[in-house]
């Protein structure tokens, strides 16, 4: 009998352990991606608090698993076996989605869509389309630059200036319309804007003749957000009253829904 209960010790303690090295080697995934994807182990022992050897030994099996690689200059970066977790997660998060931007469609009558920021790019995972005869199409798994669109404002306005500032600068400004915003105090004096209203607007921005409105998913997994697009002529000052309240709404339920779905 003590050594079956000494067995059993051992075994909980090891369990313990494993699960303590498992959510610490998740942590240092994440704080890597917070940190642009590449890190030294000093930089990961200084913002942690972990001992140096404990961090090296998790990356060296992070290493050996795939998810991070050794860069020659000897910092770590994340590695190519997580693009294929983040693509099926992606699609995932579309799929859980789409019930809610279907209700978007319904009470709005516009395509809805959901997007979210994968580096400094927006990428749409989902979409709904109106019923209209003349409605706005996205393909799913394309890729646009911030700047220009209203998901991208609306996913923007919770970063730090300086954080925005520097992504402008490492995507540029190009105009996809003569309405496009391309200087870096325009785009911030418009992400005052939409902290003060609670959405964000594309006039004419991204595309002629289309307006949409966004906004963000709170409390979501990964930056998300949500919005309705269709033809100015239909997305008025007048629609918008309407359909800002529905859009925040059901960012709100959807942001319950993937919490409780432990996405």
């Amino acid at each position: 009998m003590p050594t079956s209960s000494a067995s059993t010790t051992d075994s909980a303690k090891s369990s313990s352990g494993g699960v303590q090295s498992l959510e610490r080697a998740f942590d240092l995934l994440e704080r890597m991606a917070d940190a642009g994807g590449e890190v030294g182990l000093s930089e990961l022992s200084a913002s942690g608090g972990l001992p140096l050897p404990t961090i090296h030994r998790l990356m060296r099996t992070l290493v050996a698993c795939g998810y991070v690689r050794q860069q020659p200059n000897r910092r770590y970066a994340l590695g190519p076996r997580l693009i294929r977790l983040g693509e099926s997660a992606s699609r995932l998060l579309g799929t859980w989605a789409r019930p809610y931007l279907a209700r978007l469609v319904e009470e709005t009558g516009e395509t809805a869509n959901m997007a979210l920021l994968d580096g400094d790019e927006i990428v749409y995972v989902a979409q709904v389309p109106s019923k209209h005869s003349m409605r706005m199409f996205t393909e799913v798994g394309r890729r646009v630059l911030p700047h220009s669109t209203g998901v991208g404002k609306a996913l923007l306005a919770h970063m730090p200036d300086a954080e925005v500032r520097a992504l402008l600068g490492r995507t540029g400004m190009p105009a996809a319309t003569e309405k496009t915003i391309i200087t870096p105090e325009g785009f911030l004096n418009a992400l005052e804007e939409v902290r003060r209203l609670g959405y964000a607007v594309d006039d004419n921005e991204q595309e002629v003749g289309v307006r949409c409105l966004a906004v963000s998913v709170p409390d979501s997994p990964t930056a998300a957000a949500i919005s309705i697009s269709g033809p100015a002529g239909r997305v008025t000052d007048a629609a918008t009253e309407k359909i800002v309240p529905v859009l925040k709404q059901v960012a709100v339920e959807l942001s319950q829904a993937l919490a409780s779905s432990g996405a």
